[in-house]
């Protein structure tokens, strides 16, 4: 069995992404509802965080409530919020401990208030650590994001704040959720499925993609290492050939 001792500290992901998936599932499976498989999925959060922080990964970003999670049952929203909530007064402790800086992406404008107002809080009381960045993608859509940033670019050709010509990526990243964060390095997608879902369209055009079997509140150090040496393993070539690399 592989362990954080194993990686190399020289090639680790600079950011790393994870679809939290199957917490549902994985509840069916134990003949319980929905909901204790989110208040397990929790536990899984916060061993991942700890260890990413303990392996050096400098920015780690959750998939946590996507702009279609609002289609699901009235109760399970509604009580996915008063999780979110909880678990944020919870955990400001560990990521102070941790040295753990924690932002966000997506309409949190649109959260509900008590959910917006605990995020703002333990953002503020957080923002002075140094160490892991935790982005929480929360009420977050690839697709809006990228709508967001085309109607603002348009608005500032039209009133001649920018010209077309000067639109490239790094003009577009600026008007991202993302701005402040580097391109994603490794996505890992827990619970079997193989899809992005929506998530860091953008963002991940060069990420390596890792997939795992087990449900998210099942997710281990193990799962974490070998994804990690699996990302280790590859070469990244980013169009280039092997030989230019060397």
């Amino acid at each position: 069995m592989s362990t954080i001792e194993d990686l190399k500290t020289e090639n680790l992901p600079r950011h790393l992404a994870i679809i939290m998936d199957g917490n549902g599932r994985w509840a069916k499976q134990r003949g319980k509802l929905r909901i204790f498989g989110h208040e397990n999925g929790v536990n899984a959060v916060r061993k991942t965080v700890e260890n990413c922080a303990k392996i050096g990964i400098d920015f780690l970003t959750l998939y946590a409530f996507s702009t279609e999670n609002w289609k699901r049952p009235k109760l399970e929203v509604d009580t996915l919020m008063k999780l979110l909530v909880s678990t944020l007064k919870k955990e400001l402790a560990t990521l102070n401990k941790n040295n753990i800086r924690l932002n966000s992406i997506g309409n949190v404008q649109a959260l509900p208030n008590k959910v917006y107002l605990e995020l703002q809080e333990v953002m503020a009381k957080t923002k002075s650590n140094s160490g892991m960045t935790l982005t929480l993608a929360l009420n977050y859509g690839s697709r809006e994001e990228i709508k967001q940033a085309v109607r603002c670019l348009a608005s500032k050709v039209k009133n001649n704040i920018i010209s077309p010509e000067s639109i490239d990526d790094t003009v577009i990243n600026s008007h991202l959720y993302t701005h402040d964060l580097p391109d994603v390095d490794l996505l890992i997608r827990t619970s079997g499925e193989r899809r992005i879902s929506n998530f860091l369209l953008w963002q991940i055009a060069y990420a390596e993609l890792y997939f795992v079997d087990a449900f998210w509140p099942d997710f281990s150090e193990e799962h974490l290492v070998s994804a990690i040496l699996s990302y280790q393993n590859r070469e990244r070539r980013f169009g280039k050939i092997s030989e230019q690399l060397n």
